[in-house]
């Protein structure tokens, strides 16, 4: 964690606040969990990934029947077959999923009892202090689960932007997973000039001189318009 907080320094990224971790937020996951079970919208899941449909579904009775929860299992969310989530990104403008069409139940909770990154973005990104969540493409497809799990907790939604991802030649994000080289923390006003060329944004100028600089530029002349579709 050091080290990505350096990183960010380096560039010229700085935090409003102390950092906020996850793992410091089970209470406020358990309460949403409570409050979805109290409502009806939970059952508990006891198949195993083999048994489950392509998607990741579960394909058995398990929301049907009352499971032995003495043994491990794993909470889902029933997603009732008429859900449509209609959200307007930033970047992508008005989108439309018919969600209970494609999905339905995910995890929320897993069978080892960590609480699924679906639950914990959906909770944490609707805090009062959250307006704007930007993150990659690659998490598009999670965005209208964590939207059905606000609305069915009564969480009012951040505004979405969804940017594009690098990829490998083989089509893959650059991540470690794919063996992506870790970010050169030495050189970046590079790295700034390369990022902004990537979003599609104007080329700032050559002089100047610090991160903080090239940022404020980048800021002033944004054009969120020019970003790659």
């Amino acid at each position: 964690m050091e080290s990505i907080t350096a990183c960010l320094g380096t560039h010229g990224l700085a935090f409003d606040g102390a950092i906020d971790y996850q793992s410091h937020h089970s209470p406020r996951y358990e309460e949403s969990l409570h409050r979805l079970y109290e409502q009806g919208d939970l059952f508990h899941c006891c198949c195993s990934r083999a048994t489950l449909a392509p998607d990741g579904s579960c394909q058995s009775t398990c929301a049907r029947r009352t499971v032995d929860t003495t043994a491990a299992t794993s909470l889902r969310v029933r997603v009732p077959t008429d859900t449509v989530i209609t959200v307007r990104d930033r970047l992508l403008g008005q989108m439309v999923w018919p969600l209970g069409k494609y999905v339905r139940n995910f995890i929320v909770r897993r069978r080892d009892g960590l609480y699924a990154y679906q639950l914990a973005a959906a909770i944490d990104d609707a805090q009062p202090a959250v307006t704007q969540v930007v993150r990659g493409r690659d998490l598009l497809d999670s965005t209208p689960k964590q939207i059905f799990l606000q609305q069915k907790l009564g969480l009012q939604s951040p505004v979405y932007a969804h940017l594009p991802v690098l990829t490998n030649p083989e089509g893959f994000k650059l991540s470690k997973q794919t063996g992506a080289p870790a970010i050169d923390a030495t050189r970046p006003l590079d790295n700034l000039r390369s990022a902004l060329q990537q979003l599609g944004q104007p080329s700032p100028p050559q002089d100047l001189a610090s991160a903080g600089e090239l940022l404020a530029w980048g800021q002033a002349n944004w054009d969120h318009s020019r970003v790659t579709r």
